[in-house]
């Protein structure tokens, strides 16, 4: 094995659990690291997220504890730390609220099933080996859905960051417990985007390292939540009116699962399949953006095990669905994370932290938790994306837009099915516009362009025809239109070429007009020739009668094509 390809494995080898039979104790201090630092980091995160799924806030440290070990079991990420994010958080309050009222034991049932059914799918998916299903999102897909989702989850948190219960729906009066929320609020979310944008180079001009700098302005999130703790407990908040976490339970989870109705089973199968989908898709793009930096390599079919087991796991623990997180990740990595191991370090660090000091956060404002989702979905919001596809193609500008809003009209559901159904239907529009280039030679070389746009020579009697497309059953009629106004320009043709180097596919429809095609031109003393066919699509080509009798000749290469058509006397073509 090259060194080259040595560096693309992951740390310890390929395979399941490669990473812990090979594991070295020169990484063990890496892995310590980064498992303290996420464990403290993602405690805030994770309440959050389970409250913007509708949930107790220790449903989301739950969800942080076995997700973590699912996913080193099986994953083939070293850097990808798995938990609640605001994505499934979003998709989870959205997908249950037709069917159970939050807060209810019901409503939490079935968040639980939820994730249940949802690791399942991808575990199954991953035992079948169909990571190719991440490439049925698009890109303007899955960017639009997650800035649509970004918006909800700004409008769902604004009411409890402003506290104006009358809000949007009227114009509230402001009172003094409402002012003091709103100022806790407000001195959260400034304190935050302080630590984003500029304590990391504060502390660096102090003299600490620009590798600590970055992770201790990264955790400014627990920051927030400790001094909210003490300021609710200093002055007795839910007192004045702020409302605060409430009790959350001291030990470990227990699991309470009930069966539910069929009818909700049955009707949570394409919630489940949609946030399956969703999270797959993040997951992979987080990994795979980790995994260069490290010239490690990402196994779909694995991903699809490890965040199939991170749900199982999340389950049983009694949390929601989940998937790897951006943010949490990439502190993983930058304090030194080499293996999964990190993320069990952190799992254990976690519950140790929901064995003794869960109480506490009971006093925790709520509007503490609303500015750390705030700060934590605004960069989501894709704008910058938008841009440059509607620059480059309009038609993924407008399914990125349109998905985006789809989401917010119409809902998580509606919004993903509109942008997949969009992507299609632009996929069909583009190949329903075939480009037909007739061709000639350029002079002196072997070469052929477009006559449109290059000077090249043109054989008198032979018309070059390149179809830069599949020819199928949306663009059949295109084509053919495209080549009879070819032959209009072209009246003394008596060998028609086509070349079909861009061509991988021939359904039945287009094999039915190549034909008609063919005996049409025949009637005419026309004779059709093929160049440049790709060995799969001759293959194909060979068991139909149109290739033994109806074309003359297969040739390799469009020069050879020239040389055997073409007549002594060349005309040159200008552009035009």
């Amino acid at each position: 094995m090259s060194l080259l390809t040595d560096r693309l494995q992951p740390p310890g080898g390929t395979g399941w659990l490669a990473w812990l039979r090979h594991y070295r104790r020169s990484w063990l201090g890496g892995d310590l690291t980064a498992g303290l630092v996420v464990s403290v980091m993602i405690i805030p995160q994770s309440m959050a997220y389970a409250m913007l799924a509708g949930l107790p806030v220790q449903v989301g440290l739950y969800a942080s504890l076995l997700p973590l070990l699912g996913y080193a079991l099986f994953g083939s990420s070293m850097s990808l730390s798995v938990g609640p994010v605001a994505v499934t958080g979003l998709m989870t309050a959205a997908l249950l609220a037709p069917l159970a009222t939050s807060g209810t034991v019901e409503y939490l049932q079935l968040a639980i099933w939820l994730a249940l059914l949802s690791g399942l799918m991808l575990f199954a998916f991953g035992l079948m080996r169909l990571g190719f299903l991440a490439n049925f999102l698009s890109h303007p897909v899955i960017s639009g859905f997650i800035s649509g989702a970004a918006l909800l989850i700004i409008f769902s948190q604004l009411p409890a960051f402003l506290a104006l219960p009358g809000w949007p729906q009227g114009l509230p009066s402001l009172t003094a417990d409402n002012l003091t929320v709103l100022l806790l609020g407000l001195g959260s979310l400034t304190w935050l985007l302080y630590a984003r944008r500029w304590l990391a180079p504060q502390l660096q001009r102090l003299g600490l390292a620009a590798p600590s700098a970055t992770l201790l302005a990264r955790l400014a999130p627990i920051l927030v939540v400790l001094l909210g703790i003490l300021l609710s407990i200093w002055l007795d908040l839910p007192s004045r009116g702020v409302p605060v976490v409430g009790e959350v339970p001291a030990g470990l989870p227990a699991l309470a699962l009930s069966l539910p109705e069929l009818s909700s089973l049955r009707a949570l199968l394409l919630p489940a399949l949609l946030i399956s989908l969703v999270g797959f898709v993040e997951s992979v793009s987080i990994a795979q953006s980790l995994a260069r930096r490290r010239r490690q390599r990402i196994d779909a079919n694995r991903e699809l095990l490890g965040l199939g087991a991170a749900n199982v796991g999340s389950a049983l623990a009694g949390g929601f669905a989940v998937c790897g997180g951006f943010s949490r990740s990439v502190v993983n990595a930058e304090a030194g994370a080499n293996t999964p191991l990190a993320g069990v370090l952190a799992m254990l660090v976690i519950g140790a932290i929901l064995l003794t000091l869960a109480p506490w956060f009971a006093w925790l404002p709520l509007v503490v938790l609303a500015s750390v989702i705030l700060l934590a979905v605004w960069p989501l919001i894709d704008l910058q994306g938008l841009r440059q596809a509607w620059r480059y193609d309009r038609a993924e500008g407008l399914t990125l837009l349109c998905t985006a809003l789809g989401v917010l009209l119409l809902g998580v559901e509606g919004g993903i099915l509109l942008g997949v159904g969009l992507s299609i239907a632009a996929q069909l529009w583009r190949g329903s516009r075939p480009h037909v280039a007739v061709v000639g030679r350029v002079p002196g070389t072997q070469y052929f362009r477009n006559t449109r746009r290059h000077l090249v020579e043109t054989e008198p009697q032979l018309l070059a025809l390149r179809i830069d497309e599949n020819i199928f059953f949306a663009n059949s009629k295109a084509i053919e239109q495209a080549i009879a106004q070819a032959l209009e320009d072209y009246p003394d043709t008596r060998h028609m070429l086509l070349i079909l180097s861009a061509v991988n596919h021939i359904d039945s429809t287009g094999l039915d007009m190549l034909k008609e095609l063919t005996e049409g031109l025949a009637e005419r003393d026309i004779r059709v020739y093929l160049a440049e066919v790709k060995g799969p699509l001759m293959d194909g080509l060979e068991q139909t009668d149109w290739l033994q009798e109806q074309v003359g000749e297969v040739f390799p290469s469009t020069h050879l094509a020239f040389n055997a058509l073409g007549d002594p006397h060349r005309a040159a073509s200008k552009i035009k």
